[in-house]
C-alpha cells in the first residue's frame, strides 16, 4: 500500500521550515530530494570504503570496483537493457547528450546531413546538436508542437529525408508535462532507417522504461532527478552503435595500450568512461533506483497522477490562471502564469511562504518563444508531495493575486 507519510519520513529535508513555514517542495523537475538511504550510502563510501576503481589490487579498490559494476548492473536491470556493456556512466543528461553528439557525430554525420529534434526540448537536447551541426555543416530540423502541448507527430514523416541521421527527443517535456508517444515515433523513424535517442530526464522517475521493448537506440537520464546524487548520469546505447562510435575523451580507463606513437582503446563501456569516474555517485544512484523499485513505479505514477488531477482542478477553480500544456498524456508538471503577475514576483512571495517552485524559462527558451512569454511558474510534483501541499500552493496563489490587485 502506498503510504506517503511513511515515504516522507525518509526525506529529512521535507521536515524543515523555510522562513518559519513548513517547506513545500515543488521544484522536482529541476532536482529531486534524496532519501536517507541514498545519503547514507554516499556517506558510508566517503567515510569507510573510498578507493579508486579498476586500478588497485588492494581490498578497498577491489570492493569499490565491485560496487561500481554492481551499480551498472542495477541500472541495466532498471532499463531492461540487454547487457551492462550498454550502460555508460556520465555526469548527467547533458553530459550524455554531449557524448552522443560528439561521438556519434564524428562517426556518422557528414556535411549537409540532418538532425531532428522537437520544439519542446530543453537546451541540453538542442545546443549540443547545434554545435555538432556547426562543426559538420549539417542542418538541425525541428518538429513543432500544438498550443495544447501535443507534438505534431503527423509532421515527422515529412520532416525525415534521406539526409536525416538521428532523431533526438524528450520523453516528457520539462515544461508542458507532455508524455510523447515515443514507441510510435521510434517505430516510424526506424521504418525510415533513422536511429532515435530518448531524453528520459523527466520520465525515468515517473514511468517504467524498457529500452528493448521501446527499441530506442540511445537513452539518457540524470541521477539527481531520480532521487540520486548530483554529478552522475546514464547513457544507454545499443552495442552495435557503441562499438562503432569513437571515444570522445582520453585518459584513464578508456585506454588499452598507450605509447607516444599510438593508443589503442578499451572495450565498451569503459571506452567512454575517461578519467576517474564518479563511482560513489554511481553507488548512490543504484541505491536511489532500488528505493523507487521497492516503492513501485506503478504506485508512484498512480499517486502523482492523482496529485496532477487534483492540482489542475484546484487551479481551474481559482480562476485568473493560465496553464501551459494540456496534453491527454501528461506527467505531474504544471507550468502556469497568474494573470497580471510576473512569475519572478510570484516566486518570491511563494518562497516567503516556504513554497519552492521554479520560475523563469526552465532551460527551454524555445517553448517560451512559442507562447511569447518571458517565463513561467512551474510546480513539478513528486511522489512525496500531498494534496494538502497543493491546497497550500493555492493559498499562496490567492495571496499573490491579493498583493498585486490594483
Amino acid at each position: 500500500m502506498f503510504d506517503v507519510k511513511k515515504i516522507r519520513d525518509d526525506f529529512p529535508v521535507l521536515q524543515q521550515k523555510v522562513h518559519g513555514k513548513p517547506l513545500v517542495y515543488f521544484d522536482n523537475g529541476a532536482t529531486t530530494q534524496k532519501p536517507v538511504q541514498v545519503a547514507r550510502a554516499v556517506q558510508d563510501y566517503y567515510t569507510l570504503k573510498n578507493s579508486s576503481i579498476h586500478r588497485g589490487v588492494h581490498v578497498l579498490s577491489s570492493q569499490a570496483t565491485d560496487d561500481y559494476e554492481k551499480a551498472r548492473e542495477t541500472v541495466r536491470d532498471f532499463l531492461h537493457a540487454r547487457s551492462s556493456d550498454e550502460i555508460i556512466f556520465t555526469s548527467g543528461t547533458t553530459g550524455s547528450i554531449n557524448l552522443l553528439a560528439f561521438s556519434f557525430g564524428e562517426k556518422f554525420i557528414q556535411e549537409h546531413d540532418e538532425i531532428l529534434v522537437t520544439e519542446m526540448e530543453h537546451h541540453a537536447n538542442i545546443v549540443p546538436w547545434q554545435m555538432l551541426c556547426a562543426r559538420k555543416n549539417a542542418l538541425l530540423k525541428v518538429i513543432p508542437f500544438n498550443n495544447d502541448g501535443t507534438l505534431q507527430t503527423e509532421t515527422i514523416d515529412s520532416l525525415i529525408t534521406d539526409k536525416t541521421k538521428l532523431l533526438s527527443l524528450t520523453h516528457v517535456s520539462n515544461v508542458l508535462g507532455t508524455i510523447n508517444p515515443i514507441k510510435d515515433i521510434i517505430e516510424l523513424a526506424h521504418k525510415r532507417g533513422v536511429p532515435v535517442c530518448i531524453d528520459a530526464a523527466q520520465s525515468v522517475q515517473h514511468i517504467p522504461i524498457d529500452v528493448q521493448s521501446l527499441d530506442c537506440d540511445f537513452l539518457v537520464f540524470s541521477g539527481h532527478k531520480v532521487y540520486g546524487p548530483t554529478g552522475i548520469g546514464v547513457f544507454y546505447g545499443k552495442e552495435e552503435y557503441l562499438k562503432k562510435m569513437p571515444p570522445y575523451q582520453g585518459g584513464g580507463d578508456m585506454v588499452d595500450k598507450v605509447s607516444f606513437e599510438t593508443t589503442s582503446f578499451n572495450q565498451i563501456p569503459l571506452k567512454f568512461e575517461a578519467g576517474t569516474t564518479n563511482y560513489i555517485g554511481a553507488v548512490g544512484l543504484a541505491e536511489a533506483i532500488k528505493y523507487i523499485q521497492k516503492t513501485g513505479l506503478d504506485a508512484i505514477a498512480a499517486h502523482e497522477h492523482e496529485l496532477l488531477k487534483y492540482a489542475t482542478q484546484r487551479f481551474n477553480q481559482l480562476g485568473g490562471i493560465k496553464i501551459f500544456g494540456s496534453a491527454k498524456d501528461k506527467s505531474s508538471i504544471i507550468s502556469f502564469l497568474i494573470e497580471g503577475v510576473h512569475p519572478l514576483d510570484a516566486g518570491m512571495i511563494f518562497d516567503k511562504m516556504g513554497i519552492a517552485v521554479r520560475t523563469g524559462t526552465h532551460c527551454a527558451q524555445p517553448i517560451m518563444q512559442h507562447y511569447q512569454v518571458d517565463g513561467m511558474i512551474r510546480a513539478s510534483l513528486a511522489f512525496y508531495n500531498t494534496k494538502e501541499e497543493i491546497d497550500y500552493l493555492c493559498k499562496g496563489i490567492e495571496q499573490v493575486k491579493l498583493m498585486f490587485k490594483e
